[in-house]
């Protein structure tokens, strides 16, 4: 068994710390644990890592990210980016700053110089920063919004962007081709800082970063009017949010603002909830309940690496909030800037909005209004991130908005990843924006839904760990690709996607065209009435995800699409 003989070899090695080796010994007797700690390395993905924090080959411990990290360093050296250096940030989990210290010494014994924030800072600003001081590379450490026993490492080249084609594939190469502990560099952090490659991130950045989110506001002016009618309850879930929200909030005028007490220092245990995503019902809870105390018109939590924003608004009812999902939060802020440029003259030539292939169609109908281009990407913002330079590079569009469905938006381009802090600072400005006209967010999207459609997206998730649960989640994906369905839900099938192919099937026309996205392991349904479905694995945890999206003439209307459409498409899958 290759596990055994990897466990006994970490059993032995004297590479290893004392704290390492007596945690491999608690194991003993416990072969299950053992085989999925030491089953396979740890993949280091198209993004960087993400696992279960621990002692193994498949954990995330200081021995995976130097291995990481030394295949990264024999990248960066094989595009002579040693001088450039690279940025390094870390959020607020549990040995985040462990392991962004270890990445930063690795690259210095290997000659490359880096910058690293000391404190944990948002995802976002790490991007920022490596364009902003030169860089060739970037290292943020987290896991986003994985359950608490998770970490993570994630990759950004120079131009701010997470890596893509052909440095993901280039990167994970030089990261396979390091087989043993002894090839791997370290040194101290004083010999790093005396020989001039190990940097500290000043105040500097900081305030740069926050200049250029303040100046992503179309109308500052009302928010000093409407400052004092708005109140706004924040969590950062024991993130990094919390001090480049509440600063942002604070220097624009917003003089209510309250923070969850249990949820405002930094926690990489998330004491309150198991699993700190604004996606999951359970992050709101005492977020509402302050709520109901303070009367909010706004209920907002950022994820623990400041990159994704959940929203909740208040309803009609006394008392009620309504919980905004992330392409009804992408779709305000979508039609807001378009909306708001364009009258105020300030949309660019061959403006362009970007979305990934599972993101709310609603926003096609509003970026038709405003005859801005829609530009399709895979899934993950990194895509989005990608595309910008293209255009800086060709100057066939100008980047106007960025969203993705899973809670993650951009405007302007000092970035090149979601950020949650410009997020919170523009739907602020739009509650001050509505309220100045005696509406609330959600009569603004009321209103959405009247003229555009009642658009209705929903995802669904199954997690299947272990060596049969990659096999599991194959067998569903060739299930997907071996069924013909002309019919899903209630509408035809116009075409089939499969991006893993390359190929696009209409099934009407029975043509065929090549898809002109990357190729990976997705299958998208293009349904009639705006209709649409997609299945993938997960790039970054064991489980499969099933996209839906419908168009009704009311809420009901759509509710019963969206339901239809879900049973079909479970029936494939046999879950």
């Amino acid at each position: 068994m290759e596990y055994r003989k990897e466990y006994e070899q970490w059993l032995q090695d004297p590479y290893l710390d004392r704290k390492t080796h007596e945690e491999l010994l608690s194991l003993a007797g416990n072969e299950k644990e053992i085989e999925d700690r030491f089953y396979r390395q740890l993949e280091f993905g198209t993004g960087g890592l993400r696992g279960i924090i621990g002692a193994g080959t498949n954990r995330m411990n200081i021995y995976t990210v130097r291995r990481a990290t030394q295949g990264l360093a024999n990248y960066i050296k094989s595009q002579k980016g040693q001088q450039k250096g690279v940025a390094i940030a870390f959020d607020s989990r549990n040995m985040s700053a462990e392991f962004s210290r270890e990445a930063a010494l690795c690259l210095n014994a290997n000659g490359i110089k880096t910058y690293r924030f000391q404190t944990l800072h948002p995802t976002p600003e790490l991007s920022f920063a490596v364009r902003e001081l030169g860089c060739i590379a970037g290292i943020v450490i987290t896991a986003s919004h994985n359950p608490r026993e998770y970490n993570g490492y994630k990759v950004y080249w120079e131009d701010g962007a997470q890596i893509t084609p052909p440095h993901d594939r280039n990167i994970m190469r030089e990261v396979e081709k390091v087989t043993s502990f002894y090839e791997i560099k370290t040194m101290s952090e004083e010999q790093a800082v005396a020989e001039g490659l190990y940097q500290v991130i000043g105040q500097e950045i900081d305030d740069l970063y926050i200049a250029n989110v303040k100046g992503q506001g179309l109308h500052p002016e009302l928010i000093e009017k409407e400052a004092e009618n708005i109140r706004i309850v924040y969590s950062p879930l024991n993130g990094a949010g919390n001090i480049p929200v509440r600063r942002v909030l604070q220097e624009l005028g917003f003089k209510k603002v309250y923070v969850v007490p249990k949820q405002e220092a930094a926690d990489g245990d998330f004491p309150t909830l198991p699993y700190p995503n604004p996606e999951e019902p359970q992050a709101w809870t005492l977020a509402l309940k302050l709520a109901q105390k303070k009367n909010a018109d706004l209920v907002l939590t950022t994820d623990p690496d400041a990159d994704r924003l959940g929203v909740y608004c208040k309803g009609k009812a006394e008392g009620e909030y309504i919980c905004f999902t992330g392409n009804m939060c992408g779709v305000l802020i979508a039609d807001y800037i378009l909306q708001g440029r364009t009258n105020m003259g300030t949309m660019p030539e061959n403006p362009a909005l970007v979305e990934t292939i599972v993101t709310t169609n609603m926003v096609k109908a509003i970026a038709k209004k405003y005859h801005v281009d829609v530009i399709e990407t895979l899934t993950g913002f990194k895509y989005i991130g990608e595309q910008i330079r293209k255009f800086e590079e060709t100057g066939d569009h100008n980047f106007v908005f960025g969203l993705e469905e899973s809670y993650g938006c951009l405007t302007g381009t000092y970035t090149r990843d979601k950020d949650a802090v410009v997020a919170v600072m523009l739907v602020c400005e739009m509650a001050a924006f509505y309220k100045s006209q005696g509406k609330t967010l959600w009569d603004r999207m009321e209103e959405l839904y009247r003229q555009y459609g009642y658009y209705k997206e929903d995802m669904a998730s199954v997690i299947l760990n272990g060596p049969d649960g990659i096999k599991d989640i194959q067998g569903i994906m060739d299930r997907f690709r071996k069924v013909s369905k002309n019919v899903l839900g209630e509408n035809r099938v116009l075409s089939v996607r499969d991006y893993k192919e390359g190929l696009c099937r209409e099934l009407i026309t029975r043509k065929q065209k090549i898809l002109p996205l990357p190729k990976s392991n997705v299958i998208y349904y293009e349904l009639e009435h705006n209709a649409w479905c997609c299945v993938r694995p997960s790039g970054t945890e064991p489980k499969i995800k099933f996209y839906f999206g419908v168009c009704g003439e009311s809420e009901r209307d759509a509710e019963n699409k969206l339901q239809k459409l879900k049973e079909d498409i479970f029936n494939i899958a046999a879950i």
